[in-house]
């Protein structure tokens, strides 16, 4: 009988589209029906029916939480907004070091200093109890850390986090040191359960990829940052509204697009890697938007009509509708943060849904190690002579 080498290499799609890696319990994207859900819930119902810490437990715990146990888990990640004292003490010099990258670059160090601060242990090396408090404490510290960079960065001092308040009040209290008011914070916190996980998107994966070495949760996280902060990931809601900005008005919209399209450029808020229909986080914050109105969200919904039909006729036989992105940068602008914030927001709902990715692979022993083709210069060369 012929035999196959173990491990043999196998081709995979560019990029690894549609290959599955593995198996999971925390959620799927169907790109063709336009739905994606967190355990077995719809992410979208989750998001307009539920508070953030009851999807938070729901991640963590595959449960839903009755009312006890949500009072319980409330007031336990609430406890664990404060940061240690060498980790305050460090943000001043962080948020200098890193003026113009923003506070989601400076989230990476303070991560780290955290991890090491907290004496976060190799997931290989601890049990699930400690993992699991390891996910907490860094989950409940990424919104105070990057509120705090930004603050320090504008040259304010640092808001402290309240335990009273719910972690998407508490996100926007730190943001700007005011209460916020009721229909702000529930547009803030519709729009992070919306984006807590989505599949295995190039954030989760990487994470996913530290955790299979067995790696702190600290050092999955910073990995995953660092995958968010591409512009193709979750760099993008600021640059939505940038391309309203450029557009300007309704009767620019043609010739801008078509200019860009053309020149092969991408109209960024539109078109996703799964989704070949509307995108249902998209459908989910415009409905937001609606209930604040005003020319800024009139426009966007203008400019979204006119922008599908452009590509509907420039790009025949692709279906491009507008992403999260496109609207959530409305959302946020409408209740107060400012742009540099988008993506850093965006973190901190998807901080929860990489960590409850890590604790899964972490349940996993084997690395994760695929191959590569090489395409140079046929092996073995003669090795030329050293330099004189």
């Amino acid at each position: 009988m012929p035999t196959t080498e173990i491990n043999a290499p196998m081709d995979a799609p560019r990029g690894l589209a549609g290959v599955v890696v593995t198996e999971t319990e925390l959620g799927d994207v169907r790109g063709r029906e336009g739905f994606y859900h967190y355990r077995q819930y719809s992410a979208v119902e989750l998001a307009t029916a539920r508070t953030f810490e009851d999807v938070w437990y729901l991640m963590f715990h595959g449960r839903l939480p009755d009312a006890a146990q949500l009072a319980a888990f409330t007031a336990e990640t609430a406890a664990l907004r404060g940061l240690p004292a060498a980790v305050r003490e460090a943000l001043p010099a962080i948020a200098r070091a890193g003026a113009h990258s923003g506070p989601l670059a400076g989230l990476r160090t303070a991560l780290s200093l955290l991890g090491a601060t907290a004496d976060f242990r190799p997931l290989y090396d601890i049990d699930t109890d400690r993992r699991r408090a390891d996910a907490l404490a860094a989950c409940a510290a990424v919104p105070t850390l990057l509120t705090a960079l930004h603050r320090i960065g504008r040259g304010r001092q640092p808001v402290e986090p309240r335990e009273d308040l719910t972690y998407a009040a508490n996100y926007l209290y730190m943001l700007t040191g005011q209460e916020p008011e009721p229909e702000q914070v529930r547009a803030i916190e519709s729009y992070l359960i919306s984006t807590i996980d989505h599949g295995f998107n190039a954030s989760t994966f990487a994470a996913r990829v530290i955790a299979s070495t067995g790696a702190d949760l600290a050092a999955c996280l910073v990995g995953a940052i660092g995958a968010l902060s591409g512009p193709l990931h979750g760099g993008a809601p600021s640059r939505a509204l940038d391309t309203l900005d450029a557009i300007g008005t309704p009767d620019r919209i043609d010739a801008w697009v078509r200019d860009r399209v053309l020149r092969g450029e991408r109209i960024m808020g539109f078109g996703h890697a799964v989704y070949r229909t509307e995108d249902p986080r998209s459908r989910m914050l415009r409905g937001i938007a609606g209930q604040f109105g005003g020319p800024r969200v009139e426009f966007a919904v203008q400019v979204e009509a006119a922008v599908e039909k452009l590509l509907a006729e420039l790009k025949p036989g692709r279906e491009l509708h507008t992403n999260v992105e496109f609207y959530a940068g409305v959302v946020m602008e409408l209740c107060g943060l400012p742009r540099e914030m988008f993506t850093p927001t965006f973190c901190a709902a998807r901080v929860v849904g990489w960590s409850a990715n890590i604790l899964e692979q972490a349940e996993d022993s084997k690395i994760i190690r695929p191959a590569a083709r090489y395409v140079g210069p046929p092996p073995p060369q003669p090795l030329p002579d050293a330099a004189a």
